[in-house]
């Protein structure tokens, strides 16, 4: 796996102060995509041992709130397949740290059998994670107001909830700047 960016002490990608990763890989392909650079699975720089270890010392000041994975797309079967071993060493040494993942395949897409994206993996994934922002940016939706989202078919889903409920619950719908 290679990644694109990282991003420390980011407050726009989730709730409260978090450390950022950009995966590189998506065969989305949105239109008017923010990261297109990020759609070659090689683009960027090796995701390595080194890399998990500097990422791990960036969540590791009290102010940090926990680690968001972006794209590219985290859900590409190759992508989860690297972070899932990852994903299990922060919830190891930061079990009080949330995990959020964007991704432009929705829930469904990602819990049903046959689909591009579900693999061996995606279940344990999906287990690490606390939120899921989930669904394709549409151009045609594209609203700013929306919180950690780009356009209004993309969903803020509050997956420990979820999990309890044994249906889908959602994060608040506050517009950004909102109280």
């Amino acid at each position: 796996m290679y990644y694109g960016e990282i991003k420390n002490c980011d407050i726009a990608n989730g709730e409260g102060v978090r450390v950022t990763l950009f995966v590189s890989g998506c065969t989305n392909h949105c239109k008017n995509c923010f990261q297109p650079q990020t759609w070659d699975f090689c683009y960027g720089q090796p995701f390595t041992t080194e890399t998990e270890d500097y990422l791990l010392s960036l969540l590791s000041p009290v102010y940090i709130n926990g680690l968001t994975l972006l794209g590219g797309e985290p859900f590409e079967p190759e992508n989860q397949r690297a972070l899932v071993p990852f994903l299990r060493r922060v919830r190891q040494m930061y079990p009080d740290k949330t995990i959020w993942g964007f991704s432009g395949f929705t829930y469904e897409e990602l819990t049903s059998d046959g689909t591009h994206p579900r693999c061996e993996v995606t279940d344990e994934m999906l287990s690490l994670l606390d939120v899921l922002v989930d669904g394709r940016f549409v151009e045609e939706l594209k609203d700013l107001t929306l919180r950690f989202r780009g356009s209004s078919n993309q969903r803020l889903i509050d997956l420990n909830a979820s999990r309890q409920a044994g249906c889908l619950c959602f994060l608040p719908d506050r517009p950004r700047g909102g109280r």
